[in-house]
């Protein structure tokens, strides 16, 4: 652990001193962010004691992005709810833009501090120790990810920055520089063992023994991990951030059995139905979209950020002496697909269609039949299939029936030329409204 007086502390007693830092958290918003001193007294809050404390906080309106881009001007770039003087931030990251236009995240030197301790936890956790060699492929510096450059030094890894958009180059730096671990996306990380089998190259001889993998969801999933530790002959941990919130607030230890809360005395986290917004209790197998707030930020702090993230919660003790609940992310309310009712999210289609696997490559696409979130079924899922396959029309059964027993949900799946879905360097758009007809039509 790198903090294990931390890590290690009854969570039972974590609300203690969260609710501190809450109580003075919230007065900070009202004396210094024009947001929240706003949004705050229109739900009929006029003080930080009108607020009350964690117990209390479900009753706090929730914040959202849109509400940050809305707030956002050119005489207020960074957004109103800035809370501190710009002399006073030293650092300014931008969010990649997944769903829109990019962020400024600001951060003063506390905040920054904290951000780096939080990541260190995190990536501490997947095992990575003083002396490792980690080479990333994240195009970090501008975006908050840069933190984990920060993190990596904490740790005292050697750090071996190649980015994105140069697969050769990266391979060449595993080959030639012998990285004890490999940072990228599971995407990515697929990605790597297609193009490395494909040019006669022995993965699992390789010095990489970690592949620490986050972005995006995939890392969690039983058949996507199986793949990739059998392709590279290396174990497979998952991290997690929210780009306004921290840069990794989340890390799976080597149990592989779910994501430890790393930012403990900086970030509170809610769970939440999402349709309903009503709160969620925190007990194993629980499942509902994170809900977070900062509890010692400057710059600029959220209250109740809805992440849009859906994830299950395991709070089980670990036998690696984290006290902390874990999570498993599910997928993101902005992928999901209603069909005949059903929720369902494409990361979970790759996961059942992952079951068999190496009869199918793990890369799919779906292609909704119309744009919006509700579809008719039967939903169309492209499946790369190995070739020279004598049973492939079987083998389509048998996926399409697994989904159905599994998701409910009814699928046309449609076999492709392995090798024939585009492959990302980054994190893989997994749903294709190419065929998609306009959702009032």
């Amino acid at each position: 652990m790198h903090e294990p007086e931390i890590e290690s502390a009854p969570w039972a007693d974590q609300a203690a001193g969260d609710d501190r830092l809450y109580r003075e958290q919230i007065r900070y918003l009202f004396e210094q962010s024009r947001f929240y001193r706003d949004k705050l007294s229109a739900a009929g809050l006029s003080s930080a004691d009108d607020a009350g404390g964690l117990d209390a906080i479900a009753a706090l309106p929730f914040t959202e992005k849109d509400e940050l881009r809305a707030s956002r001007s050119d005489a207020h770039p960074i957004g109103t709810h800035l809370a501190a003087p710009m002399e006073d931030i030293v650092r300014i990251y931008s969010t990649s833009g997944t769903t829109g236009t990019p962020s400024y995240i600001p951060l003063t030197a506390s905040d920054l501090q904290n951000w780096v301790r939080t990541s260190a936890r995190s990536y501490a956790a997947s095992g990575a120790k003083a002396g490792d060699r980690i080479v990333s492929t994240y195009n970090a510096g501008p975006f908050v990810a840069g933190a984990a450059l920060d993190a990596f030094n904490r740790l005292g890894l050697c750090h071996i920055p190649v980015g994105t958009g140069n697969t050769e180059r990266l391979m060449a730096a595993v080959r030639l520089l012998k990285p004890h671990i490999l940072a990228c996306t599971p995407s990515y990380a697929l990605h790597l063992a297609e193009w490395g089998r494909e040019r006669g190259m022995d993965l699992p001889a390789s010095s990489v023994e970690r592949i620490l993998v986050a972005g995006e969801p995939g890392g969690g999933e039983e058949a996507m991990r199986t793949q990739l530790e059998a392709a590279w002959g290396a174990k497979v941990t998952e991290a997690m951030g929210i780009g306004d919130i921290g840069a990794s607030i989340w890390g799976e230890c080597e149990e592989q059995a779910g994501m430890h809360f790393c930012a403990r005395g900086f970030v509170h986290f809610e769970l939440i139905d999402p349709e309903t917004g009503s709160a969620v209790p925190t007990e194993d197998g629980a499942r509902g979209e994170l809900v977070l707030t900062h509890l010692r930020h400057r710059a600029a702090p959220l209250l109740r950020f809805r992440t849009r993230d859906h994830v299950e919660v395991s709070t089980e003790p670990c036998r690696c002496g984290r006290t902390s609940p874990r999570v498993r992310c599910l997928g993101r309310t902005d992928d999901m697909l209603i069909v005949r009712g059903v929720n369902v999210f494409p990361s979970a289609l790759r996961e059942v269609v992952n079951e068999f696997a190496p009869s199918v490559s793990g890369v799919i696409a779906v292609r909704p039949g119309r744009h919006g979130v509700k579809q008719t079924p039967p939903l169309k899922v492209l499946v790369e299939i190995a070739d020279g396959l004598d049973d492939r029309d079987a083998l389509v059964g048998r996926i399409r029936q697994r989904i159905r027993d599994k998701l409910v949900v009814t699928t046309e799946i449609v076999p492709v030329p392995w090798g024939s879905l585009p492959r990302s360097e980054y994190k893989s758009k997994l749903i294709d409204y190419s065929e998609a007809a306009p959702a009032d039509g």
